[in-house]
């Protein structure tokens, strides 16, 4: 084998695939990755006062959040999947593009369907990033150092998803709604250019063509299926989820009929094959299950049950985004030298420690209490993320990055969106107190997400690093 070139001191030459990546190619890739989990969460605090503006109700309000995660989820895999065809680094540009445009859209949007339909291109645009940034990841990290790359971003999606809230309020703060979607435009500008310059071209890919009605009955398949839970803890109408179920099971025959036999299929059913990734994604579905029932649980809580106010809740579900923040950089380098389903169990079991001790809380403890609680949940959760993500990535082959990145998407979006709607039904059923339930349910998540962690052991001596 040839030797590897000497990296060029361009600082806009494209990185050598294999070699530690420059500050420039870091910021390429993860602040759009920044932004797209931003703009997942952000929106939820601004609701109330989009709706007032445009003069909507509150129940129509929320299709500004829907639309954004229908796009997502219904995008990911057909986009994953161009992405290995195309290289990703063409569907990455691509998204942040019209994730842009889709920013300024929304910014200008006069009433509330108008914004539905930008966020959802914004949505579309978002998939495009979430579905390629780990492939790129994997790219431009040497394998022995990989773990550190995606223990960066995982503390970057970490940091966009906990610190909408608090970016949404100082921007409503002092200006209007419209620029919760206007400030994407110069970041995402900067970004694109330096990604334009610097990310890797030469990436293996597929060599088969597209098949464009395989990526509609995919899109059609997950669209519906998150289509049907939004509506179903919305109590939509009986014949409207009855529809929505002939949708799903149409779109989901055809899907599975067309794909099968197919190298490279666009739902990586083929990856799921192999225990330690099916596992890995498991232990991701249930552990984003426990902390989309924490997040969305968490403020019902301390505000209904421990009697904080609205300021108060900011300050203490921030103290988990820090945790997470502080464990970033130290379960990545560890994830490179420890096995991922002994750190990753070690992190579950804290965070369920952690949510136990939360749903043990009264309305008689202080702050310090609440905080070393959120700490420790993020401490947990810090230390599962990094090596769980490495473990995906690198049980998979080089040319299918691309399908795997869009099923460590999907995994985050399946186990977030199924947290919410369990909250949603407790809250129906028990009022304020089915924040406390919520979090009972969050700790028996974690603890099952750690079960599943640890039957990874068995299979250590299986994964190994695949590169073709």
């Amino acid at each position: 084998m040839s030797a590897s070139p000497t990296p060029s001191t361009s600082p806009t030459a494209p990185p050598v695939v294999g070699q530690m990546p420059s500050w420039r190619v870091l910021v390429a890739i993860m602040v759009p990755v920044w932004l797209s989990a931003l703009d997942t969460a952000i929106a939820n605090t601004a609701l109330p006062a989009i709706g007032v503006a445009l003069g909507s109700s509150p129940a129509a309000t929320v299709w500004v959040v829907s639309a954004f995660q229908l796009a997502v989820v219904a995008s990911l895999f057909p986009l994953a999947a161009l992405g290995d065809r195309l290289a990703p680094r063409r569907v990455f540009l691509a998204g942040v593009l019209v994730f842009a445009l889709a920013s300024l859209a929304s910014a200008l949007a006069r009433d509330l369907w108008w914004l539905a339909a930008a966020r959802a291109l914004q949505g579309a645009g978002a998939a495009g990033i979430m579905a390629t940034n780990l492939a790129l990841v994997r790219a431009v990290y040497p394998a022995h150092r990989l773990g550190r790359g995606v223990g960066l971003n995982a503390l970057v999606v970490g940091l966009g998803y906990t610190s909408g809230s608090t970016v949404a309020s100082l921007i409503l703060s002092w200006a209007d709604w419209p620029w919760l979607f206007a400030m994407n435009l110069p970041v995402c500008a900067a970004a694109g250019w330096l990604g334009w310059h610097t990310l890797p071209r030469a990436l293996p890919r597929v060599e088969h063509g597209l098949d464009l009605p395989l990526m509609l009955w995919t899109a059609t398949t997950f669209g519906s299926g998150l289509g049907l839970v939004v509506a179903w803890t919305q109590g939509a109408a009986a014949s409207v989820l009855w529809a929505l179920v002939a949708v799903l099971v149409c779109s989901a025959w055809s899907m599975s009929s067309r794909q099968r036999g197919h190298p490279a299929p666009m739902f990586p059913v083929d990856l799921l094959r192999y225990p330690p990734f099916a596992l890995s994604v498991l232990t991701s579905v249930s552990s984003f299950m426990a902390q989309g029932l924490a997040f969305v649980a968490l403020p019902f809580y301390f505000e209904s049950v421990l009697g904080r106010n609205a300021i108060e809740t900011g300050f203490l579900l921030s103290s988990w985004a820090l945790a997470v923040a502080l464990m970033g950089p130290v379960a990545g380098r560890l994830s490179d030298r420890v096995r991922p389903g002994a750190m990753g169990a070690v992190g579950l079991v804290l965070l369920s420690v952690g949510l136990w001790a939360l749903a043990r809380l009264g309305a008689q403890h202080n702050v310090i209490d609440i905080v070393w609680r959120m700490g420790l949940c993020g401490v947990g959760f810090g230390l599962f993320q990094s090596p769980n993500l490495k473990a995906i990535m690198s049980t998979s082959p080089a040319h299918r990055s691309g399908g795997a990145s869009g099923m460590v998407a999907m995994a985050r979006l399946t186990g977030q969106t199924l947290g919410a709607a369990a909250v949603a039904l407790f809250l129906g059923w028990y009022g304020t107190q089915g924040a406390h339930h919520a979090l009972w349910l969050a700790a028996g998540a974690a603890i099952f997400a750690a079960l599943v962690s640890v039957s990874r052991l068995r299979f250590d001596s299986h994964m190994t690093e695949v590169n073709s």
